[in-house]
């Protein structure tokens, strides 16, 4: 299931905006434009899925931080998610034909509590949500959310109403996805965990990305890097293919080799210096920017990379001269997975765009509001005749 398109309405400077995302989504801007806006609203998507989207909200400040603070029209204060997808498999299990086109949408609206109901006062409430399959022929509402109650499509196709009332802190993707009785909601949700966001790894002296992991095969990076050495055994001494990652590697660092001994009961790794060719660096002894790249070299080449991979200003505390090597794995990376970079450098931005033909977005801010250059009102880039 890949996303196609995303929506975000009444989120902080995304007062209004719709873009249509292909296999590597690419934006490049100023600081303070509103870039890590995009990027966020689409963590929510996720925490939808997860069943934290109010906890991410008020942990971010709660609903009166997290609110578009501009002119609004009149009527209900609301922020809206909306994410479009494809998804060959559902059509398949649903018995349409893939030709037709179907296209899965997931909306979630989240509001404010009213004055005389229960609840906290500036807890974010999720108003309303919708599933819908559009098969080409007309929309098939998989599920239907007002308040508590939730109606849905078990996995015989009726539409019943689920026996449990939801919280206002509740989603319905979250609750009826895990229950096992809705087949369609829990595809979605399962596409929604299965993201990675990278968005700045810790490179303090107790960060995760430089501790020893316990040795479990590790097909994929953590969010948080913390089992890195055991994503670089796992690409040593099970895959036993190393050749991007050692290329990038040498690329990036002078010509530096990754060395990761057999696990015992954790895995490790280290760096060669060409320098220092007697002495092997360890994760503790390396610069922020030399674990940096090689968190990032994790998340872009591990052995399975994840459904989406977003990465959030990836240059951060690179060397200018690092950018080519990080593109070449973003590439990479972008032949076996969908992709969502954020970035302020246009310098990667170009590297990115000439390895993969991939146009980048330019973010901008027009009247307080988070836009995109030459960007129209259906979510494509270009410019109306």
């Amino acid at each position: 299931m890949r996303l196609t398109s995303l929506s975000a309405n009444g989120y902080r400077s995304l007062r209004s905006i719709r873009l249509d995302i292909g296999s590597l989504a690419l934006f490049v801007g100023e600081n303070g434009v509103g870039k890590s806006n995009l990027y966020r609203a689409m963590q929510l998507i996720k925490a939808s899925a997860q069943g934290t989207l109010s906890y991410e909200i008020a942990r971010e400040g709660g609903m009166q931080s997290a609110l578009w603070t501009g002119k609004r029209r009149s009527g209900p204060v609301r922020m809206v998610f909306t994410a479009e997808f494809d998804d060959d498999d559902t059509a398949i299990r649903s018995g349409y034909s893939v030709e037709t086109g179907l296209a899965p949408s997931y909306q979630v609206e989240v509001g404010l509590r009213p004055p005389a109901a229960a609840g906290f006062a500036f807890e974010p409430q999720i108003k309303e949500e919708t599933l819908s399959i559009d098969s080409g022929r007309r929309p098939v509402e998989m599920m239907s959310r007002k308040g508590p109650a939730v109606f849905a499509r078990d996995d015989s196709g009726r539409r019943v109403e689920h026996p449990v009332k939801l919280l206002d802190s509740e989603t319905g993707l979250a609750i009826l996805g895990r229950s096992g009785r809705y087949p369609e909601i829990g595809d979605l949700r399962t596409t929604l965990l299965g993201w990675r966001f990278y968005h700045g790894f810790r490179t303090d002296r107790d960060s995760p990305v430089r501790r020893p992991t316990l040795a479990i095969t590790a097909p994929m990076l953590d969010e948080d890097g913390g089992n890195l050495a055991a994503v670089f055994a796992t690409l040593v001494h099970i895959r036993q293919d190393t050749v991007d990652l050692d290329r990038c590697i040498a690329e990036a660092l002078a010509g530096a080799t990754l060395e990761v001994p057999v696990p015992g009961e954790t895995a490790t790794f280290g760096l060669r210096l060409p320098e220092f060719p007697q002495r092997l660096f360890r994760p503790e002894e390396l610069s922020d920017g030399q674990i940096r790249f090689l968190a990032l070299a994790g998340a872009l080449l591990s052995y399975r990379l994840p459904r989406l991979i977003a990465l959030n200003e990836p240059e951060t505390s690179l060397h200018p001269s690092m950018l080519p090597a990080l593109a070449d794995m973003i590439s990479q990376a972008a032949e076996r997975t969908q992709l969502w970079i954020v970035t302020h450098s246009r310098a990667l931005a170009d590297e990115i765009s000439a390895r993969t033909g991939v146009r980048a977005m330019t973010v901008v801010r027009q009247d307080g509001a988070t836009s995109i250059e030459g960007l129209r009102l259906d979510g494509r880039l270009g410019h109306d005749d």
